[in-house]
This record gives structure tokens, C-alpha cells and sequence, in this order.
């Protein structure tokens, strides 16, 4: 079993900084790609920002220059850094991670449990 948590959500005003993480933890061989989606009420799932294993990066435009995503490997953990906070970065936030639990085998994509953010003054 591969468990994944989040942290870091919660209510900041215009303006502001938030720092998502999330941790993968269980029967991992090998973690790949990871990243996180958000989702605000009414509006289609986002995918906000991905990381390979190597380190290289891509965003959605609409966090582009506010939004730094990074990894730490050795502790399977993957974070989001949000500045320059919007209201319509309100949604709640999830992470993945490209999992695999033995050698040889093909990375399944496990999900945290969503964390919110909210973005208000």
C-alpha cells in the first residue's frame, strides 16, 4: 500500500503565500513523476504543476511566475509553493505520484486526500 498526504492548505488573503506538501509513504520501490490538480467548485479539474524525478517542471499558464513546484527525493515528498495568491486560486488541491511498489513493474499514479485553499480577504 501507497499512502499520500498533504498539508499546508488553508485561508490566506490576496496577495499571500501558501507551501503545499505532500509525502508518499508505504511499499515504494521507485516514486516518477508527481504533481498536483486543483478543483474549484463549478470549474473542470486544473493540472497546476508536475515534476519528474529529474527535477524538470512544467505549469499551467495561469500559475506561470507565482507558482514553484520542487521535490525532495530521498524523502518522497513533493511541495508547491504558492505566491502572489488570487481568489481564483481557490480550489482544493491534490497531489499524485507516479508509484511504483516493485522492480520491473509499471508506475501506478496514486492521489493525496486534497487539501483546500482559500484565498479571501
Amino acid at each position: 500500500q501507497v499512502q499520500l498526504v498533504e498539508s499546508g492548505g488553508g485561508l490566506v488573503q490576496p496577495g499571500g503565500s501558501l507551501r503545499l506538501s505532500c509525502a508518499a509513504s508505504g511499499s515504494i520501490f521507485s516514486v516518477y513523476a508527481m504533481g498536483w490538480y486543483r478543483q474549484a467548485p463549478g470549474k473542470q479539474r486544473e493540472l497546476v504543476a508536475t515534476i519528474t524525478s529529474g527535477g524538470v517542471t512544467d505549469y499551467a499558464d495561469s500559475v506561470k511566475g507565482r507558482f514553484t513546484i520542487s521535490r525532495d527525493n530521498a524523502k518522497n515528498t513533493v511541495y508547491l509553493q504558492m505566491n502572489s495568491l488570487k481568489p481564483d486560486d481557490t480550489a482544493v488541491y491534490n497531489c499524485y505520484g507516479e508509484v511504483t511498489t516493485a522492480p520491473r513493474t509499471i508506475p501506478y499514479r496514486y492521489w493525496g486526500q486534497g487539501t483546500q485553499v482559500t484565498v479571501s480577504s
